[in-house]
């Protein structure tokens, strides 16, 4: 079984990992992929499509060019597992260019995005550090069309009910006049626009943040932060805390006290961080410390303490904001090249 905690992926949102462990391989390797299969596929979820409420016309329209992409069941099975640790992955995920240009759009974009975190109470250095991550500030989108992607993935069998479902809610999209099929451009698996939305996050998140009544978050700034700063809020941001902070731990520390590594689930994790979370100046007590060995904040907050590689590795104590970043991508990784990232936004302060 894939771990949850062990994926060190760019972008790409981390439950696929544990779908992917619930499939049969030999199911999976014994299908054969054809031209045919698929047409003949397509037939039956247009039959489908009609018992969901959309219309012939509609149907025919949203498929009339649905392809086949090998490519993305090539890029599905082989999903790079390459082994990292925290050291060599954030070097890499947030360089010293992807700083420096992060640094230029919050600057760039900070009268409107002021307005957003107002609204949302949502911090723009996160925004801005999630842009970044996700499409490069909007550079790298995929340029996949969504339709055919998902209706290849479904066909392709292995976690056919997750793709069927992003399908028929990236029908839904369209059919509320977002965006047209032709320009529902996107990943391999179907994430989209500049924020990497999923077709049900988008119908959970997506926000018309200029009013002309789309959801644009191909091309609409103020769509794209709107709806980035709304799946934040929603899943529980507090603008008064940051995400976390890098801490040591003393010698011969109870490791215990930290969330397991693989705990198999995000509600498990959940669970574990209910479970061991403490307030800084109970983490103070048992000797952890910053990273540079001061002493912790004197706040009343709770944070909980995470290992992304192991008590050798990087220490953090994560506090609130975290499990809404961890809701966004379950990767310690990928949280933290958000929170590594958003600090080097916010420091040095940006003249």
């Amino acid at each position: 079984m894939t771990l949850l905690f062990e994926i060190n992926k760019y972008s790409i949102f981390i439950v696929f990992s544990l779908l992917l462990s619930l499939i049969n391989p030999a199911q999976a390797s014994t299908k054969e992929l054809t031209e045919a299969g698929f047409e003949k596929y397509v037939a039956a979820l247009k039959k489908e499509g009609l018992t969901k409420g959309y219309n012939t016309a509609f149907i025919n329209r949203a498929f009339s060019k649905v392809k086949f992409h090998q490519r993305a069941v090539k890029a599905d099975r082989s999903q790079p597992e390459t082994v990292e640790t925290l050291d060599t992955y954030l070097p890499k995920r947030v360089p010293d260019w992807k700083i420096n240009k992060a640094r230029a759009m919050y600057k760039e974009h900070l009268p409107l995005l002021t307005e957003i975190a107002k609204k949302y109470r949502v911090q723009p250095r996160f925004i801005v550090a999630l842009w970044g991550l996700e499409t490069n500030f909007g550079k790298i989108m995929g340029n996949y069309n969504v339709i055919s992607a998902l209706t290849t993935l479904a066909y392709e069998g292995r976690r056919e009910v997750f793709f069927k479902k992003q399908l028929w809610a990236a029908l839904t999209i369209v059919q509320q006049g977002h965006v047209s099929v032709e320009n529902m451009k996107g990943s391999w698996a179907g994430a989209m626009g500049q924020n990497q939305f999923m077709p049900t996050s988008f119908l959970a998140y997506a926000v018309d943040g200029d009013g002309d009544g789309k959801k644009d978050i191909w091309g609409n700034p103020v769509d794209v932060f709107s709806s980035m700063a709304n799946y934040l809020k929603k899943e529980g941001w507090n603008d008064e805390l940051t995400w976390g902070r890098q801490v040591k731990l003393p010698l011969n520390f109870d490791t215990s006290l930290a969330i397991p590594k693989n705990t198999g689930s995000r509600k498990n994790w959940l669970k574990a961080w209910t479970r061991t979370e403490k307030t800084l100046a109970q983490w103070q007590s048992l000797g952890i410390r910053r990273a540079d060995g001061t002493n912790l904040p004197t706040v009343d907050v709770k944070a909980a303490l995470v290992f992304p590689d192991d008590e050798n590795g990087r220490v953090y104590l994560a506090y609130n904001n975290y499990k809404s970043l961890m809701h966004w991508n379950l990767s310690y990784y990928f949280v933290s090249s958000v929170g590594h990232l958003s600090d080097r936004i916010k420091f040095p302060p940006i003249q």
